[in-house]
C-alpha cells in the first residue's frame, strides 16, 4: 500500500513539474532585436501562385504593401522603417508548413501577416506556436481556427469567422430568394468543410431541407484541382435536385461547377459560394455560366468613417485596377494591428536598438480594443478573433449586354454612397 501511495505521489510531482515547465515555457517566448538602422521585418504568407487562388493572394499582398507604405511615410514603427517579407504558401497545408518553417528559422521576423487559406493557417499555427511567432491572418475564416476547445496561442485574424458568414448565406437563400432546399459541396479544405457545415446547420434551423448523399448521409466533396465535376453534380441531381447548390471552395473549382451543372440538368439551379469565389478569377473563368451566381463576403464600404473608399482609390492608382478579391483591406488592417502592438511593447535602448518581447506582442494583439481599421473597429478576443462589424453582403455576378461581367452587391441592398 505504501509503495502504491509513494508511486502516486511521484506521479503527481512529475505532473506538477511538467505543468510548471509548460507554464514557464509559455511565459518566455524570447525576444527579437532590431539593430539601429535595420528595418522591422514582418513576414507575409499567401497564395501568390496557382490557378484561381493567386489573384486572392496578390490582392492581399497589395493591401499589406500599402500599409507598409503608409507606415514608412510616417516614420515607420518607433522610428524604424518596415520591411515586408513575402512568401508563397500556395493555399495548402504543405505550402503553409513550408513557409512557416522558413519563417521560424529567421529570427529577425517580428510577426507574420498570414496565412491566406485556412488549410495553410491550420498547418502553420502549430509551427509558429513553439517558436513564439504571432500570426494575424487577413482571410483564414474557418470556424475551427478559433475554437475555444482547441485554442491556438498564436493565431489571430482580422477576417470574419465563418460562423457569421454561413448563417448570412443561409438567410439570403432561404428568406430572400425563397429557396427551401440546398445541396452543399466543399473542396476538402478546413475552410470548405467548416463553411458548408455551418451553412447546413443554419439553413436547417431556418426550416430548409439539406439534401445529402444517400450513401454517406452528408453533403458532397470534390478535390482541389478537379476539373470534371459531372459525376458529383449528377449525384446531386439524382438525390434532389435542390433549389440551390452552395459551394465552399475557390474560383477554379467553383467555375467548373457553375459551368457543368447544366450537364446534369441543373442549369436553373442557383449556384452560390462565399469569399473563396468572390474574385475576378471566378468571373473570368466561369464565363456566361456564372451569370446570376452569388458569393458572400464582408463589405468594408459598409463601415462609416473607415477610409475604405480613399484606400480603394490609392489601390487603383498604385496597381492600375480595382481590387480583385475581398481581403485587401483585411491585410492592411492585419499589418497595422501588428505595427500598433510593436509600438506598444517595443523598447529602444540607449544604442538605438529595438527589442520586442514575442509573448508581450501576442498579448498586446489579443488585448486590442476598438482599433480603427479600414474594415471597422477591431477588438480581439482571447482566441484570436479580431474581425470587425462590417456587414456580410451578398454579391451577384451580373452580365450586362453592353459591359463587362462582374459582381454587384444585391443584399443587403446597397445604400446611397456605397
Amino acid at each position: 500500500m505504501r509503495k502504491a501511495l509513494h508511486l502516486l505521489i511521484l506521479a503527481a510531482m512529475c505532473l506538477m513539474l511538467v505543468g510548471t515547465a509548460a507554464a514557464q515555457e509559455e511565459e518566455d517566448w524570447g525576444t527579437v532585436t532590431v539593430a539601429a538602422g535595420d528595418p522591422v521585418r514582418i513576414g507575409f504568407a499567401a497564395a501568390l501562385s496557382g490557378a484561381g487562388v493567386d489573384v486572392l493572394g496578390i490582392d492581399e499582398l497589395r493591401g499589406a504593401e500599402l500599409a507598409v507604405a503608409d507606415l514608412n511615410a510616417e516614420d515607420g514603427i518607433l522610428g524604424f522603417t518596415v520591411e515586408l517579407v513575402p512568401e508563397d504558401s500556395m493555399c495548402s497545408a504543405d505550402g503553409g508548413a513550408t513557409v512557416a518553417n522558413k519563417f521560424v528559422s529567421d529570427e529577425s521576423l517580428v510577426a507574420i501577416v498570414g496565412h491566406m487559406c485556412s488549410s495553410a493557417c491550420n498547418a502553420a499555427k502549430d509551427i509558429y506556436a513553439p517558436a513564439g511567432y504571432t500570426m494575424v491572418s487577413p482571410s483564414c475564416t474557418a470556424v475551427a481556427l478559433t475554437d475555444p476547445n482547441a485554442p491556438s496561442p498564436v493565431f489571430n485574424r482580422t477576417a470574419w469567422n465563418d460562423r457569421v458568414q454561413a448563417p448570412a448565406a443561409a438567410e439570403f437563400l432561404y428568406s430572400v430568394l425563397g429557396i427551401t432546399s440546398v445541396a452543399t459541396i466543399h473542396d476538402g479544405s478546413p475552410y470548405g468543410e467548416g463553411l458548408v457545415k455551418a451553412m447546413e446547420d443554419a439553413f436547417f434551423a431556418l426550416g430548409g431541407d439539406v439534401i445529402v448523399d444517400p450513401e454517406t448521409g452528408e453533403g458532397w466533396a470534390i478535390n482541389v484541382g478537379d476539373t470534371d465535376m459531372r459525376a458529383t453534380l449528377q449525384a446531386i441531381a439524382d438525390a434532389g435536385p435542390p433549389g440551390a447548390i452552395y459551394f465552399g471552395g475557390f474560383p477554379a473549382e467553383g467555375a467548373f461547377l457553375a459551368q457543368q451543372r447544366a450537364d446534369a440538368g441543373m442549369a436553373e439551379v442557383v449556384f452560390m459560394g462565399a469569399d473563396g469565389i468572390n474574385a475576378t478569377a471566378y468571373v473570368d473563368a466561369a464565363g456566361e455560366a456564372g451569370c446570376g451566381s452569388y458569393a458572400s463576403a464582408a463589405n468594408p464600404a459598409s463601415v462609416e468613417g473607415g477610409g475604405y473608399e480613399a484606400f480603394v482609390e490609392r489601390y487603383v492608382e498604385e496597381y492600375g485596377e480595382e481590387p480583385t478579391a475581398p481581403f485587401h483591406a483585411h491585410a492592411y488592417d492585419a499589418l497595422m494591428l501588428i505595427a500598433a502592438a510593436v509600438e506598444e511593447v517595443g523598447e529602444v535602448d540607449a544604442d538605438g536598438n529595438l527589442t520586442v518581447d514575442r509573448l508581450a506582442l501576442r498579448d498586446a494583439i489579443r488585448a486590442t480594443e476598438d482599433f480603427e481599421g479600414l474594415t471597422g473597429a477591431l477588438t480581439c478576443d482571447e482566441y484570436g478573433d479580431c474581425g470587425s462589424g462590417a456587414d456580410i453582403t451578398v454579391v451577384e455576378m451580373m452580365c450586362p449586354e453592353d459591359g463587362e461581367p462582374g459582381f454587384e452587391i444585391v443584399w443587403p441592398e446597397a445604400t446611397e454612397g456605397e
